[in-house]
């Protein structure tokens, strides 16, 4: 069983299939977002300046500090729509309190940067239509690991597609959150969280500092074998790579006060630290999904004591229309949910958050006693601003302009030290396999990775 997919939830399919397996992310340029922005209305004597960023495997916080240390400017001053895959080829909107001069004149390796103009309008999180992606998964195989021809791996993607559509509706997938929001080395966001709900802040900080993480680098493995070992001395900054810049700034916050994890734990980005939270969250919504496959209720059909909510023009949950439903109102609510209008919602969790009624409330109080958060308040009164009401989330997403075709096979030189060690035990793929190219729009808050996770049935791992 996949350890990671058991930590954060994600167990089960949409569909009976083996999937065609495959890596994803085996080079950078394999995986490609563009951002769909909101409009922004430009004004030439704006505050802010507005450029769209192309960045090639930098992740979105440690460029927002690398920029902001070249335009030397507070890391606040710098505002976005949403945090991307790093390995990948990125493209967005940022908007950036500095003069367009100094903007343009940046230069970092492996970024572009378009000034657009200036505006007096900020962006925030979620403040975009929604991704555009294009993704190649190499290497595809069967359950047995023998690899797939071009034909075999296009057959059985177009059969998943309808076995979905047949489940689920048209263009319809669960929208479980992706591995990337628990942290793509090690799933400790919500760890973390889990302490701060609890105001238990040393736990919390050395969780970050410390918890093992199976697919990370080696030079951080042993820092945190390290702490973990030995606790905090300043020996640990001659280990830390460069890159470990937030590990770094705890640290050093902690070697001067020794005692103050709360101080400690905010040298973490605004948004960093908002992510333990709603990682916490996601935890819930994922395993309350998975709990309701594994009971044999639908996903996109509701049943009696089901929340639905209407979807607005942006494809979005609008969680202040979110009703029960009763009995006497589940045909007309189906025959909604069929058509797109509403759509049914599973928890992330918080101190207003109502759970179901029925069955499907059942699952879900099951879940936060599962996961020992059924008596937490959600008030952190160290940190307010990290306090939750909760909301509710869509329990499925919709694709768009959905298509594949195959590429050729990459010299092994070319791809990733993982590929070139080739499949390793537990692995699902095969170097002689096809190598399929999807293309497809999501609306903000899915996920590629779950999306692809249904085609490919593969260990969270090869995501």
């Amino acid at each position: 069983m996949d350890s990671v997919a058991q930590a954060i939830g994600m167990i089960g399919y949409a569909t009976k299939s083996h999937g065609i397996g495959g890596l994803i992310k085996a080079r950078v340029s394999d995986f490609r977002v563009e951002e769909i922005a909101t409009p922004i209305h430009f004004d030439n004597r704006g505050r802010f300046t507005v450029a769209k960023i192309t960045l090639t495997n930098w992740e979105t916080n440690r460029f927002c500090n690398q920029l902001s240390a070249t335009l030397k400017i507070p890391r606040n001053r710098i505002f976005f729509a949403g945090t991307k895959d790093k390995r990948a080829v990125t493209s967005q909107l940022f908007v950036i309190d500095a003069p367009m001069n100094k903007v343009t004149a940046v230069e970092l390796p492996d970024v572009e940067i378009e000034v657009l103009g200036r505006t007096h309008q900020k962006i925030g999180f979620g403040n975009h239509r929604g991704n555009r992606f294009t993704i190649v998964v190499r290497g595809c195989c069967d359950e047995e690991g023998n690899p797939l021809s071009n034909e075999q791996a296009m057959n059985e993607v177009n059969r998943i597609q309808n076995d979905m559509e047949e489940s689920l509706g048209k263009g319809r997938f669960p929208n479980w959150i992706g591995p990337q929001r628990f942290g793509s080395g090690r799933p400790v966001t919500p760890v973390v969280g889990s302490h701060v709900v609890r105001d238990q802040w040393e736990e919390a900080v050395m969780a970050y500092l410390s918890m093992e993480g199976k697919n990370e680098e080696k030079d951080a493995q042993k820092v945190r074998a390290y702490i973990r070992e030995n606790g905090i001395d300043e020996s640990i900054l001659e280990m830390l790579p460069r890159w470990m810049g937030f590990e770094r700034k705890m640290i050093e916050h902690l070697l001067g006060r020794p005692d103050d994890f709360v101080g400690a734990f905010r040298k973490l980005p605004g948004n960093l630290q908002l992510m333990t939270v709603h990682a916490l969250q996601s935890i819930v919504f994922n395993k309350s999904l998975f709990k309701r496959i594994e009971a044999g209720l639908p996903l996109s059909k509701p049943v009696d004591g089901d929340i639905v909510g209407r979807m607005d023009d942006k494809g979005q949950l609008d969680v202040q229309s979110c009703v029960v439903v009763e009995e006497r109102t589940l045909p007309r609510i189906s025959r909604n949910c069929e058509m797109g209008r509403l759509i049914t919602t599973g928890p992330l969790p918080g101190s207003e958050i109502t759970t179901c009624e029925g069955k499907p409330g059942e699952l879900e109080r099951e879940t936060l006693e599962d996961e020992g958060l059924a008596d937490v308040t959600w008030h952190v009164e160290a940190v307010p601003r990290l306090s939750s009401k909760g909301t509710r989330r869509s329990l499925v997403s919709h694709f768009q302009e959905f298509s594949i075709d195959t590429v050729p096979i990459a010299e092994a030189s070319s791809l990733s030290k993982r590929w070139e060690a080739g499949p390793q035990e537990g692995d699902k793929w095969h170097p002689e396999g096809a190598c399929i190219r999807f293309r497809f729009i999501l609306s903000s808050g899915s996920y590629a990775t779950t999306l692809l996770r249904e085609f490919m049935h593969s260990p969270l791992s090869h995501l």
